[in-house]
């Protein structure tokens, strides 16, 4: 402002005369004899005009701007200022205030990446908080029963059988089990996991896994059946890490299916070959479906994790087939079945 304002009264000053006594002269060469005579007397009303008219402008420019000034920048600093005092909010564990809407377009934008911002740290938070409760539950009971057969064996009130301690190795597989998979999820989602990267046939490996789990499969349970092809295309793939995701998503299937089928069926779909786990088991509510692939989820809360499974299987799976620049869907109902769904890039 202050630029402007003098730029303006400095050109203005010293062309402004110029132009005046310039305007004077051709006036007297037209013959207007009396302006020579008023010359002087004119130049000293123009300049005296001149001057208390630039005083009151700058005076009044000046307190036009410095108000406009003022205002503009108490409407751009309050939204900045509740913003530094939502994030110290935040940063003490309040994280339910959020950015109102601004009559500033940009600062409008500013406010809803905020709140987006917000809300994924919040939510961050939350599946942290739940994490941590999971684990400890997780960890909480092995260590409790075998806390209490060793403090009865220690006292004398029961003695040691096999089957004792058969369950006492059953507990501490079942912790080593929990730690490696919290490990290989870690390693996972930072990117750390190896992946061996090699072109295969994988059909014989579904043919394996079909023989190997028809074997322990009761009479009066699921029927396992293989719906594919007799030759596939190959795929660009991991061999060990894809047997893990089947492992994984045919035990899955076994666990929450007593009786009816399981089929594994595959189908191409350049550049990708599809592979499904298509159970007839209790199915998935629709409401759980988003949440399927999160740490420590079940879709009944009540089940233990000796019937449910720890919670994490998914989500490793989730993330090796990531690795193996592929895609896991699943579709479900309640009481119909369940259908997981995962893709690998073809050779």
């Amino acid at each position: 402002m202050m630029v402007g304002l003098g730029t303006f009264v400095f050109i203005a000053k010293f062309s402004s005369p110029q132009f005046f006594v310039f305007r004077l002269e051709q006036l007297e060469k037209k013959g207007f004899m009396t302006v020579r005579s008023a010359k002087t007397y004119l130049i000293e009303g123009f300049e005296t005009a001149w001057n208390r008219s630039t005083f009151w402008s700058l005076v009044v420019g000046a307190g036009a701007a410095g108000y406009l000034s003022y205002y503009v920048s108490q409407k751009i600093m309050q939204p900045l200022d509740k913003m530094k005092d939502i994030t110290q909010h935040f940063a003490a564990g309040d994280w339910l205030e959020r950015m109102p809407d601004s009559e500033i377009p940009e600062l409008n934008q500013l406010s809803v990446s905020f709140n987006r911002m917000a809300s994924s740290l919040e939510d961050v938070e939350k599946r942290r908080r739940d994490l941590v409760s999971d684990l400890t539950h997780e960890l909480r009971t092995p260590l409790t029963v075998v806390r209490g057969y060793l403090e009865e064996l220690a006292s004398g009130d029961i003695e040691g059988t096999p089957e004792l301690y058969l369950s006492l190795v059953g507990e501490t597989r079942r912790l080593e089990r929990l730690t490696r998979d919290l490990q290989e999820l870690s390693q996972a989602e930072a990117g750390y996991l190896s992946i061996d990267l090699k072109s295969f046939d994988i059909r014989p490996l579904l043919e394996s896994l079909v023989e190997r789990f028809s074997d322990q499969l009761l009479e009066d349970g699921p029927i396992l059946t293989l719906d594919c092809p007799s030759t596939l295309p190959f795929i660009m793939g991991d061999l060990d890490r894809t047997q893990q995701i089947l492992v994984n998503l045919i035990g899955n299937a076994i666990r929450y299916t007593e009786t009816g089928s399981i089929t594994l069926k595959t189908e191409v779909k350049s550049p990708y070959l599809w592979i499904y786990i298509i159970d007839t088991g209790l199915g998935i509510a629709e409401e759980d479906l988003p949440h399927v692939f999160e740490r420590f989820w079940r879709a009944d809360r009540s089940r233990s994790s000796y019937s449910g499974g720890s919670g994490i299987g998914l989500a490793i799976v989730k993330k090796l087939v990531e690795l193996q620049n592929g895609q896991i869907e699943v579709e479900s109902k309640l009481h119909e079945g369940t259908t997981f769904r995962f893709s690998i890039p073809l050779t």
